[in-house]
């Protein structure tokens, strides 16, 4: 039971973006968990799938030539090319959702947010997730225990260019607690939501008040 008024807006892409290992993935999982007006934007990929991977549930697994195929038509909302990998965003998912009022949660690096952006600036909220230390993160990614020595040099290589675009986002988090990063981060979706501009039917809510219907 609820005594809030709800006014039919249009739903946004919120994008958490990370370097690997400083919990955008787990923060993700937790957002789903909390919010129902959430949908989880799937993206394609090329990657071999992971031993607890399931298709069309963590990824669409595809090969490489019917995602370069996929390109070619234009059926990518944003793709990139990571660790020798395609990862595309199927782009009539996402346009669904938003017109149906609801928010596509995204987990991708800056490469991918900066392409939604360049195509959708108004309908993106994104935020980047920082570790609190670099040998936090380290320790992070030894402990998941999915990678050798050389690929977690590589992630930690990488972490240092991916950081570098965090003045790119809307917000930033600095991700010491995961309870505490969660809680900022539902935070963030309750403003964006209230904001007048994706209201829009606010003004035939308005109209009726002033015309005392």
């Amino acid at each position: 039971m609820t005594d809030e008024i709800k006014v039919k807006r249009r739903g946004f892409m919120f994008v958490l973006s990370s370097p690997s290992g400083a919990g955008k993935t787990t923060l993700s999982r937790l957002l789903m968990q909390n919010d129902r007006n959430l949908v989880m934007s799937i993206s394609s990929t090329t990657r071999i799938p992971r031993a607890n991977e399931e298709d069309e549930k963590d990824y669409y697994f595809i090969g490489e030539k019917e995602f370069e195929e996929k390109i070619d038509n234009k059926f990518f909302y944003e793709y990139a090319e990571v660790f020798n990998n395609y990862y595309g965003t199927p782009r009539k998912k996402v346009e669904d959702s938003i017109s149906a009022g609801k928010d596509v949660l995204f987990d991708i690096d800056w490469q991918g947010t900066r392409r939604l952006t360049s195509k959708a600036r108004d309908d993106i909220v994104s935020v980047f997730i920082l570790p609190p230390s670099m040998i936090e993160l380290e320790r992070r990614l030894r402990t998941r225990g999915q990678d050798s020595d050389d690929v977690i040099k590589r992630r930690m290589e990488r972490a240092s260019d991916e950081i570098s675009h965090w003045n790119e986002y809307d917000y930033v988090i600095i991700n010491k607690s995961i309870d505490a990063s969660l809680q900022n981060i539902l935070y963030i979706l309750r403003a964006e939501r209230l904001k007048r501009t994706r209201q829009h039917k606010l003004q035939d809510f308005v109209s009726g008040l002033l015309s005392g219907d």
